[in-house]
């Protein structure tokens, strides 16, 4: 009998741990959420939960943030008239003392027309928000009042690439020099859609001047490629000991169009920039912010696509996955990224940085943009509960200024006379 004891003894430790196991299978999820994925049955949602998200709450994620909203002082828009606008600002580098920030500027004798009406549009009379514009530039010591410093880049003589309009900027700092990458426009924006290339600028100092290297960085693709007609919003960052220049691109034609990000990558600012195999890298998007974090690149991704308003991150800088989705992000975000151009393998994050309103006009006639400063909680540094809410109170006014329109009121009432009545 002494022998069978150890065979019974492991007999029933083995169907006591299976009833155990079959007790945790069927029994419900725990109150308090495990830090590591339990091994039971999931649902395809908590299995995301563990596996697509870097945490498991908001208020520990650290790419998960409200965003906050302060208007700017030190810029003049002609009492809201429509004829000065500032737009698309780049990402705030600190120099010194001071932070700066490049962006587009318009000053011109009249508001824009319209894109429908771009055939009317003259030397002085433009005919989108960005036609007729120049690369300005400000400076701060505190990121809330800026001092507008003049021109960066002026529209060069024609034919040179941007004679029409220079827009759209973005600042990456290599080896001891700056260096400006735009939009340059050498038609009026809407006689061909909105298609332009991207050259660059170069100088020794944030102040200038600033040389016009006069070439185009990135080429459209070739016909039937999805970016063969714009590269839009470039943005450099210095990332595995090269440049990675992400830019946005319009695709699939109207009235389907979809905006989505590409990117290319160059160990030198002048080129060439070679485009990444996986292009698109981003399917969703418009005037991305991207960032350094941890040992990958972070995007705030608004507007455009299903993966519209929210933030992702690559870890490898091209395989975005989503982390976050969030309410009013930044529209073209040009957040303070410190360690932009450091090549870091432990990005740190951002808490703060400019961006745009495109509706600040009190008429469809005095429409223009202005210039506001966004700050958030997506740093390893920062600890702020304020900026991880997520039940956000929110005027009703927000809610009802998204109303219906004439034609869609006159649908819904033809709609309730042809309704058939309940039995």
């Amino acid at each position: 009998m002494t022998t069978l004891r150890p065979t019974l003894l492991s007999l029933t430790l083995l169907l006591t741990g299976i009833a155990h196991a079959e007790s945790d299978a069927t029994a419900a999820f725990p109150f308090s959420i495990p830090a590591e994925k339990p091994d039971r049955p999931l649902s395809e949602a908590m299995h995301r939960l563990y596996d697509q998200y870097l945490a498991t709450i908001p208020e520990n994620h650290e790419l998960y943030t409200n965003f906050r909203y302060t208007p700017l002082q030190g810029f003049d828009y002609h009492d809201g008239n429509g004829t000065v606008s500032r737009r698309d600002p780049s990402k705030v580098i600190k120099v010194g003392g001071k932070f700066y920030v490049w962006y587009t500027k318009r000053d011109t004798e009249t508001p824009p027309l319209g894109l429908s009406r771009a055939a009317e549009a003259t030397d002085t009379i433009p005919s989108s928000d960005w036609d007729l514009s120049e690369i300005w530039y400000a400076t701060s010591t505190d990121g809330f009042t800026w001092t507008e410093q003049g021109v960066a880049v002026p529209r060069p003589a024609k034919p040179q690439p941007g004679w029409r309009s220079v827009s759209t900027t973005d600042v990456l700092y290599w080896k001891g020099k700056y260096y400006l990458y735009y939009q340059a426009f050498m038609q009026v924006s809407g006689l061909r859609g909105d298609d332009c290339p991207v050259a660059v600028s170069y100088a020794d100092s944030p102040d200038g001047p600033w040389t016009p290297a006069n070439q185009i960085v990135i080429p459209n693709g070739a016909p039937g490629e999805w970016d063969q007609f714009s590269i839009h919003d470039p943005y450099p960052l210095v990332y595995q000991g090269k440049i990675y220049l992400y830019y946005k691109s319009d695709w699939n034609g109207k009235p389907n169009l979809l905006r989505s990000t590409g990117l290319a990558i160059a160990d030198n600012p002048l080129g060439p920039f070679v485009k990444h195999p996986l292009n698109p890298v981003l399917n969703s998007g418009h005037e991305t912010g991207l960032f350094p974090f941890k040992g990958g690149i972070a995007a705030i991704v608004h507007h455009n696509g299903l993966e519209h308003n929210t933030i992702q991150f690559a870890p490898d800088g091209v395989n975005f996955h989503v982390e976050s989705t969030n309410t009013f992000p930044p529209i073209a975000a040009g957040p303070h990224v410190p360690d932009a151009f450091t090549n870091t393998k432990d990005g740190r994050g951002i808490t703060w940085g400019l961006s745009h309103f495109t509706n600040a006009g009190t008429s469809r006639e005095t429409q223009h943009s202005i210039l506001v400063r966004f700050d958030c909680d997506l740093s390893q540094d920062l600890d702020d509960p304020a900026m991880k809410g997520t039940n956000l109170f929110i005027k009703p006014e927000v809610y009802f200024s998204q109303k219906l329109t004439a034609e869609q009121r006159k649908r819904i009432q033809a709609e309730n006379a042809s309704a058939p009545a309940n039995p």
